[in-house]
């Protein structure tokens, strides 16, 4: 799904019209609370509404369709499923600086 300017696109067999703000940016930083790894990811958040006039958000992690980062966390780590999210910039103001 690319277009930016309202035109049509078809996704999962449904055609979808995407909202004419284009995508939105957004960093979080997420910490596992079963094994400490801590770790910041950036996402696209692309808007638009279906035929039927449903609203649908897709989120795109380096490229990737990816579940919501605030519903569906995982640790890369360990697989632990109780992740802290944290405003973006948390997880590399608490890594020291080895200098």
């Amino acid at each position: 799904m690319t277009p930016q300017n309202g035109a049509g696109a078809t996704v999962s067999g449904k055609e979808v019209r995407t909202l004419q703000a284009g995508p939105k940016h957004e960093a979080y930083s997420f910490v596992c609370l079963r094994c400490g790894h801590a770790w910041e990811d950036e996402y696209e958040i692309r808007h638009a509404t279906d035929r039927d006039g449903h609203a649908r958000v897709t989120y795109l992690c380096k490229g990737f369709t990816v579940p919501s980062p605030l519903t569906a966390g995982r640790c890369r780590t360990c697989g632990g499923e109780r992740i802290r999210i944290l405003r973006a910039g948390r997880v590399a103001s608490a890594r020291p600086s080895f200098d």
